[in-house]
């Protein structure tokens, strides 16, 4: 039996096709394994996915509130009252001042004050003289309040009456269509709060910003020494006043 299944052409062939079985078998792919999510919390950086402030990654940041609101003409009464008095002045009699401080406050260049103040006041004077009214300055200036808004990311007036009563919220799909109607607000606000918008923009740029000139280096200043005489036999003593200094020095 055993020289018939060794003779058996059949046997032979069924052999040759198992080997060929295990072979494809042993060459082929093992499985891939199961890809563990990537970690939550701080080692989700490496991933680069966006962390927000929240426990859930990629959960958009929430927009910081103004400081101060519009209307809040006098400020706020803390630290900064002398500084929030002085801004409601400038907005009240001179306007093209204020807005050139805030512009050179948000950062830029030197000159960036005269750029900025000298076409407002020219837009200014020419709209009372020929129109009757502001209405120029504003379209020049409402694009500062936009800059503040994206810099510090602050809420836009769109973004608080969607807060608030959910009235804006309902046609604004994305964030391109919610920063278009947020630029439209910051048009508007300029346009009919004039005054009141930069004096807030003016608030919340010294709460956060300091003045360009107070960034001075520190100066190493060399004090010259102290007053000598010449003592009997050559010799050179301190003043009256350097051994008092000295005195005072031992008693401390």
């Amino acid at each position: 039996m055993a020289n018939s299944e060794e003779s058996s052409p059949l046997l032979a062939k069924q052999s040759g096709v198992d080997d060929e079985k295990k072979s494809t078998k042993s060459t082929a792919a093992p499985p891939l394994a199961k890809q563990s999510p990537p970690p939550q919390g701080a080692a989700g950086a490496a991933y680069g996915l966006p962390l927000g402030h929240g426990n859930v990654i990629g959960e958009p940041m929430r927009r910081a509130q103004w400081d101060s609101s519009l209307i809040a003409c006098l400020g706020r009464n803390d630290e900064f009252c002398s500084s929030d008095l002085e801004v409601c002045l400038l907005g009240s009699v001179t306007p093209c001042v204020l807005y050139g401080s805030n512009v050179e406050r948000l950062g830029s260049g030197p000159g960036t004050f005269a750029n900025h103040c000298l076409p407002y006041s020219s837009l200014y004077l020419f709209g009372n003289a020929f129109i009757g009214s502001n209405i120029l300055a504003p379209w020049f200036a409402y694009p500062s309040r936009t800059a503040i808004r994206r810099k510090f990311n602050l809420e836009g007036s769109c973004e608080a009456l969607s807060r608030s009563c959910g009235c804006c919220g309902s046609f604004v799909e994305d964030d391109v269509q919610r920063e278009q109607c947020e630029s439209a607000c910051d048009f508007v606000t300029h346009v009919f709060c004039h005054a009141c918008a930069l004096c807030q923009e003016g608030r919340e740029l010294r709460r956060r910003i300091p003045h360009p000139g107070f960034n001075a280096q520190q100066v190493l200043v060399m004090i010259p020494p102290g007053e000598q005489t010449m003592g009997r036999g050559g010799s050179f003593g301190c003043s009256t006043t350097a051994l008092a200094e000295l005195s005072d020095a031992h008693r401390v």
